[in-house]
């Protein structure tokens, strides 16, 4: 059985894709979960509909807008406020 496959440069390429976008899905996750924090700690109102739209977000730049913003909204909405749902 020939097993070059798994040494070659072209698998160690899909690995590393692969390994990246693990590393992309935990900070994703990562950020969802702070912001979550956040809005809880704060008292703010989580309901399912927005626990769901913040675990599913896997924009950056999204995510770290929406944490600036928990850590001063007065309410949930103010997290969200001119974005689309």
């Amino acid at each position: 059985m020939d097993l070059s496959f798994y040494t070659s440069y072209l698998s160690e390429e899909i690995r590393d894709e692969g390994r990246e976008q693990g590393r992309e899905q935990g900070r994703a996750q990562g950020s969802a979960a702070a912001i979550l924090t956040v809005l809880e700690q704060r008292g703010l109102t989580v309901t399912d509909a927005v626990r769901e739209r913040v675990e599913h977000c896997d924009d950056p730049d999204t995510l770290h807008r929406w944490l600036k913003r928990a850590v001063t909204a007065a309410t949930t909405e103010e997290v969200f406020a001119g974005e689309d749902a």
